[in-house]
């Protein structure tokens, strides 16, 4: 096998990582979305961890903390751009550490997963609510998004840091 074609294998499995971590965030943030819609009704939380959190099924036509109420379309847009922005960093930045590329999968699949509701219902489903602070109802999707964007910034610190690094080492 050549170098180009061992380099394009390599590509090939990160951007099929990112689509499998990307996809599984997805189905577990639509079955887990489903799943309450079918059995919660709106107004009437259910105890999941006493003194925690609830299940508490909310409909936010918004973004985080009810923000940007009624810019559905812009974030679908934000969805679809950080998906294809992870997409170009597995395929074109091989030097990208491999734990950021599925970390940018699972804010990717976070926001697929968001998108969907946007789409089709025209509203996100909520439903984790916290009993033991006063905080903004939320889902899997969410989790993923937020957990994901700060984890992403570690390793892109990282990253770049060591990009840095070798840059100046090479220049000595």
């Amino acid at each position: 096998m050549s170098a180009a074609d061992s380099a394009t294998s390599a590509r090939v499995r990160r951007l099929a990582l990112f689509a499998l971590v990307a996809a599984a965030v997805v189905l577990i943030d639509q079955l887990s979305k489903a799943a309450v819609r079918a059995e919660l009704v709106p107004g009437r939380p259910v105890t999941l961890i006493p003194g925690v959190m609830d299940l508490s099924l909310v409909y936010n036509t918004g973004a985080a903390f009810s923000l940007g109420e009624g810019a559905g379309p812009v974030f679908v847009l934000i969805a679809a751009a950080i998906t294809c922005a992870g997409l170009w960093v597995a395929w074109r930045r091989t030097d990208a550490p491999l734990s950021l590329v599925l970390t940018v999968a699972g804010v990717a699949g976070g926001g697929i997963g968001n998108a969907i509701d946007r789409v089709a219902l025209g509203a996100v489903t909520d439903f984790f609510a916290t009993t033991f602070v006063d905080f903004a109802v939320f889902n899997v999707a969410d989790v993923f998004v937020t957990c994901g964007v700060l984890l992403a910034l570690v390793l892109f610190w990282r990253w770049d840091s060591r990009v840095e690094r070798e840059r100046a080492g090479a220049g000595e």
